[in-house]
């Protein structure tokens, strides 16, 4: 589920912009994969640490962004 933010700009209505929300988890061959929800950003990484560490950047540091995979997640290219 993206989470929203509402962004005001002087002189025009407010605007809210789905922030990005990411899965972290494992395919099946046991690489590490941070996918964006809306299917526009991710990677494969080293390590667990790795795959958070890209994620909550990329989520300004927004812990509830960011969703652990229990299954094999798929990053498709």
């Amino acid at each position: 589920m993206p989470v929203s933010s509402l962004v005001t700009v002087p002189g025009r209505q407010p605007v809210t912009i789905a922030m990005p929300s990411f899965i972290v988890g494992q395919d099946t061959s046991g690489r590490w994969i941070a996918v964006e929800t809306h299917g526009l950003g991710g990677g494969l990484f080293r390590s667990r640490e790795d795959a958070l560490h890209y994620a909550l950047a990329e989520t300004r540091k927004r812990p509830d962004a960011i969703l652990i995979a229990s299954g094999p997640v798929e990053l498709r290219v």
